[in-house]
């Protein structure tokens, strides 16, 4: 928001001086009109450097993007203002200053300049691809054609509301274990710098040939207390180096293949994922949007290389000739159940609304897989703070137990 500095007279004719903040000129006259001033002179106020400094730090942090949340009360603002009938320029023009985001703020008032200038709104939405993705600017450019903007608006909050729930329920599901991993690396941690060196300091004095285990946990030790900076420098070089290749096209589909298949939470992920895929399949489908644009959306919404991929296929399957339901039994992806529902929907018509059911299905499956997932990994947790425990008793209470029968012997 900018400050401007503006002199006019009110409604006896006294000369008025005073600042007001705004997202442009244009607003800020609107502003001093509605305080009953007639604004004779409006200079956009100097702004400080830590202002500056402060707002680009903001964005360096949040890299151009805005939250769910924040998505979903901007739709919610926009489908009750369309309803009322008020014009989308006067619309966005009032959410900047409503804002709490300063990316969103920018983004919008980037929108209403484009919108003065004669853009579509669709259009204008399209030019912040990190906030308004292009299944966001389809339904709303379907919406602008077809005379139903506040629709699009009202589907587009089922559908990041849905989201935003399946994504807090999955980190809600995996804090537990997340936790239990961190306090045991840890202890690990603790136990080699500070532990295992005072008991392997005892042991070498005894000279004695010392069991396995206990030279496990010495080694171990030792690598922690001398190697510490390498390891460190390891870890960090490791993560670089992971992130880069994630950056990569073909690391970037490498890792989405594979994180579909890890143990317990792979089929929690893909299925996320195909709810996902169905139920914005069903959204635009029901938009009007023809079934090849619409997958080429999905594609693009599913957050997903490898699964992108596989939609990308069913298009081209589609535009070949070949059914819905044909394309989707060569992608491999949907169970013979799903199969069977978008057969049905094939029929009779109703495609968008029996890929409804197939997200509820998909969405029904996750809830029931994240409410055992805590059951499933429990066991694993235990088994290995068990063998951890095992290791360290034996390492260190068997040389123990030696020294004791010899000085009784």
């Amino acid at each position: 928001m900018a400050s401007f500095n503006y002199t006019g007279r009110n409604a006896n004719g006294s000369r008025v001086k005073d600042s007001i903040e705004a997202a442009n000129s244009a607003i800020a006259a609107e502003k001093i009109f509605k305080k009953g001033i007639t604004p004779t002179s409006i200079v956009k106020a100097k702004s400080g450097s830590t202002g500056s400094a402060n707002q680009d730090i903001m964005e360096l942090f949040n890299n151009g993007r805005v939250s769910l949340e924040e998505l979903i009360i901007f739709c919610r603002q926009m489908y009750a203002l369309m309803r009322s009938g008020v014009p989308i320029l006067r619309s966005i023009n009032g959410m900047v200053d409503s804002a709490n985001s300063l990316t969103l703020k920018k983004a919008l008032t980037d929108i209403g300049k484009q919108l003065e200038g004669g853009y579509s709104f669709s259009s204008a939405l399209n030019q912040h691809p990190k906030i308004f993705d292009h299944l966001f600017v389809s339904l709303v450019h379907v919406g602008e054609n077809t005379g139903q903007l506040e629709q699009s608006f009202f589907k587009l909050i089922s559908y990041l509301e849905r989201e935003l729930d399946t994504r807090k329920r999955i980190k809600a599901a995996l804090r537990y274990p997340t936790m239990v991993l961190i306090a045991l690396s840890a202890a690990m941690v603790i136990l080699n710098i500070f532990v295992i060196p005072t008991f392997a300091t005892m042991f070498s004095r005894l000279g004695a040939d010392l069991p396995p285990a206990t030279k496990f946990i010495m080694a171990s030790s030792n690598l922690f207390t001398n190697y510490w900076p390498y390891m460190i420098f390891a870890a960090i070089g490791g993560f670089f180096m992971v992130k880069q290749s994630l950056n990569t096209k073909q690391g970037r589909y490498q890792w989405d293949r594979r994180k579909i298949k890890i143990p317990i939470i792979g089929s929690i992920i893909e299925r996320s994922i195909l709810a996902r895929f169905s139920h914005s399949f069903a959204i635009v489908l029901k938009a009007g949007v023809p079934m090849t644009t619409g997958l080429t959306l999905v594609a693009e919404a599913v957050d997903n290389s490898y699964m992108q991929e596989k939609i990308s296929a069913m298009r081209k399957g589609i535009e070949s000739g070949e059914s819905l339901l044909r394309s989707a039994m060569a992608s491999g992806l949907f169970t013979p159940l799903v199969l069977q529902m978008v057969a049905v929907g094939e029929e009779t018509g109703r495609v968008d609304e029996l890929l409804a059911e197939v997200g509820d299905y998909y969405e029904r499956e996750v809830d029931y897989d994240l409410a055992t997932l805590t059951a499933r990994i429990e066991p694993l947790l235990l088994i290995i703070v068990a063998a951890m425990v095992l290791v360290l008793a034996l390492g260190i209470f068997t040389p123990m137990w030696d020294m004791a029968s010899a000085m009784q012997g």
